[in-house]
């Protein structure tokens, strides 16, 4: 794992809330549709649904009959995610700054493969690490150990960019580089660096002040 040697850092991109615009998906997004949908379910069933399914226990088929949403719905709810300003941008630039770029998210595996193909994601991101594919979901360790396994490299070889605090102190303690994304300027307690904008992560000066701290592994 630690044999791979790499000039530039490879940038690891979080899906909800750094990709894809919305971050609490399931509270803005999913909820809301099953209610519109004819689901019964309490807002919490959903949640509990749903993390099932992002951890593979369930596929997505059997997430919407246990809401009481028919599966044949499921396009038209992953039709409200939006692609989050500036990632195309950060997609064609990324190869002058960084060895490659790949994607680490909690989602339903399902849900994640239609994103990215409905949004051509995967031409420029070859490589994700879904919860719903690995069964562990951010911020436990062992979905990033996962990542760097399968891409090799120190764990200081890795900057890792995500919108909750939480799943950046966990990577950072594994010795991997943070970066908060908060375009809305939450100001979420935390001392991990942040930018607004993802254009931000092509200036060389931000990338080298962001994976300047000594590796902690």
């Amino acid at each position: 794992m630690t044999r791979v040697r790499r000039s530039r850092p490879v940038l690891v991109l979080d899906a909800m809330g750094v990709l894809y615009e919305t971050g609490d998906d399931v509270g803005e997004l999913l909820v809301p549709f099953a209610v519109r949908h004819g689901s019964t379910a309490a807002g919490e069933e959903i949640r509990q649904a749903y993390l099932a399914a992002s951890y593979g226990q369930i596929d997505a088929s059997s997430f919407w009959e246990r809401i009481g949403v028919e599966p044949a719905r499921e396009d038209d709810y992953l039709a409200g995610h939006r692609v989050s300003p500036g990632v195309g941008a950060l997609l064609d630039g990324a190869g002058a700054v960084f060895d490659s770029v790949c994607c680490l998210s909690n989602d339903v595996a399902a849900w994640s493969l239609k994103l990215r193909r409905r949004h051509g994601l995967d031409r420029a991101i070859p490589r994700w690490f879904v919860s719903g594919e690995i069964g562990l979901r951010k911020p436990d360790p062992g979905i990033y150990r996962h990542m760097r396994v399968h891409l090799g490299g120190p764990a200081s070889g890795f900057l890792f960019v995500d919108d909750r605090v939480a799943n950046l102190d966990a990577a950072r303690r594994l010795g991997l580089h943070t970066l908060l994304y908060d375009p809305a300027g939450k100001s979420e307690p935390g001392d991990h660096p942040r930018i607004g904008r993802l254009e931000e992560l092509l200036d060389p000066a931000i990338v080298a002040r962001a994976t300047s701290r000594r590796s902690r592994r």
